[in-house]
């Protein structure tokens, strides 16, 4: 049992020789968790605002503020759209959520979604050279229930502050409102990652996996488990993208979708859902049983837990099967097990497993690429753009294969093409604000993120950024250990 160490590079090799599979993939995650918990109290958080003007001596206060910064005002005043070079707008998102749906912990109240904005805008900054801010709101209205339209109110009060507004962690039904009508009235995108980012990503696995598969899209018999925003918004982006919806049943909690489920036709706040029902599963298969066999893929972004997606189910899928297990923070059957049980190609949300598909590879890319080209709006065919960015980036760069379908966050360059190519597909689709070239939007992408980058390395390197005590990582492990040996 090794030591960690702050590289966290090999986790696997701190816990005991004689656990099994199972108990190192839990302890991994109670590590994790506690290692979370003890370094955000150490830190109080992630993320700080730092100035990015130099001050060279005592007047250039009065530039940056009272008299001088006055022609900023009325400059824009005059022309809103100047708001985006005079001010750090331009590349500034705002990470908005009412915490009602965070990761597999559900409603965590507002404050308690802290955590995970504030990563959201430390990955924007680190991956993308994006700047985000987190704002957690309260969505209560007088009856006591989430109201969607207070989000789509406060967003709106905000969006000029704001290039663009990255949505995250809002449950079922009020998500989809509250995306579909921003994206329509605002005059920034509204994005929202755990639909769009995490559908996008998910094309992008897909599209690998089917090649490593020796498989076309249009061909593929494909089970999505779980109705909610991420699968609902992968499930329009892939046949969107060319899958064949006879081919393709989505599950929800009842069952499978088809066009005879009057129940999910009745709510029409579930409009999304019904959209899905109305087009795929003709065969009206109600079951995971039936829907498994001969499957070509199973797409899971459902109920967190190792015991979700059954063993025996995998072993009636067609050969070379290809599952996502995407649940976070425990997926819906550990990698190891669906191995056993035959699949080929198997992908988690989780990047201590191969094959991350995570909206992490998503959204630093495609919001710099809208931001950049000041876009009005983040269309679905720019989202579609970002898939095959991401999914061409690994198969010429490094070659794909079972255990290496996506890039990992650690390849810089694949947020630069990204962007890249939904700068392009923003300026196609005419909602950009501004053209820019292909190697425009490239260099500037990589320049930032490399700035960000440096930065972080400088701090650290000066230690205004302290590093954690090692006791602190050996504490979290022990309890790990000690709470899967209980």
């Amino acid at each position: 049992m090794k030591t960690p160490d702050l590289s966290l590079s090999d986790l696997g090799s701190y816990f005991p020789d004689d656990f099994t599979p199972e108990q190192r993939a839990k302890a991994q995650t109670l590590f994790l968790k506690e290692l979370a918990a003890s370094v955000h109290k150490y830190y109080r958080g992630k993320v700080v605002t730092m100035p990015k003007a130099g001050i060279y001596g005592f007047n250039w206060f009065n530039v940056y503020y009272t008299p001088g910064v006055s022609m900023v005002s009325t400059s824009i005043r005059d022309n809103q759209d100047a708001s985006f070079d005079l001010s750090n707008r331009g590349n500034l998102v705002a990470v908005v959520s009412d915490s009602t749906r965070v990761l597999g912990d559900g409603d965590v109240t507002p404050p308690g979604g802290l955590g995970v904005m504030e990563g959201k805008a430390f990955l924007m900054k680190y991956l993308g050279g994006v700047d985000g801010v987190a704002l957690c709101i309260d969505s209560y209205n007088k009856e006591g229930k989430h109201d969607a339209d207070k989000i789509i109110d406060f967003v709106k009060m905000v969006q000029p502050s704001f290039g663009a507004v990255n949505l995250e962690d809002i449950s079922q039904p009020n998500c989809f409102k509250v995306l579909d009508t921003l994206r329509e009235e605002c005059e920034i995108p509204v994005w929202h990652d755990d639909a769009q980012g995490t559908a996008s990503v998910t094309l992008a696995g897909l599209i690998n996996a089917l090649r490593v598969t020796g498989r076309e899209l249009k061909d593929a018999n494909i089970v999505l488990l779980g109705a909610g925003a991420a699968n609902s918004t992968a499930a329009r982006l892939i046949l969107m993208a060319g899958g064949d919806p006879d081919r393709m049943i989505v599950f929800d909690s009842k069952g499978g979708l088809h066009p005879g489920r009057d129940d999910v036709k009745a709510d029409k706040a579930f409009y999304r859902k019904w959209e899905i029902a109305s087009t795929t599963n003709p065969k009206r298969v109600m079951t995971e049983e039936e829907a498994f066999k001969g499957a070509d893929v199973i797409i899971a972004a459902s109920t967190p837990g190792p015991d979700t997606i059954k063993p025996a189910w995998i072993q009636t899928m067609a050969p070379k099967s290809i599952v996502f297990a995407c649940a976070n923070p425990v997926p819906e059957i550990y990698p190891y097990a669906a191995k056993e049980a035959g699949a080929y190609v198997v992908a988690t949300g989780r990047g201590d497993f191969p094959n991350q598909v995570n909206n992490s590879m998503g959204f630093p890319g495609i919001l710099k690429g809208a931001l950049l080209v000041k876009a009005r709006k983040i269309t679905d065919e720019m989202a579609i753009a970002a898939s095959y960015a991401v999914a061409n980036y690994a198969d010429k760069k490094k070659g794909i294969n079972p255990d290496y379908i996506m890039p990992t966050m650690q390849e810089t360059e694949v947020f630069a093409v990204e962007a890249a190519d939904v700068a392009m597909q923003a300026i196609k689709d005419g909602v950009a604000r501004v053209e820019l070239t292909w190697q425009e939007v490239y260099d500037t992408t990589l320049a930032d993120i490399k700035d960000a980058r440096a930065a972080i390395d400088l701090l650290q390197g000066n230690n205004f950024i302290k590093a954690p005590d090692v006791e602190m990582l050996i504490a979290a492990r022990d309890k790990a250990v000690a709470a899967v040996k209980k």
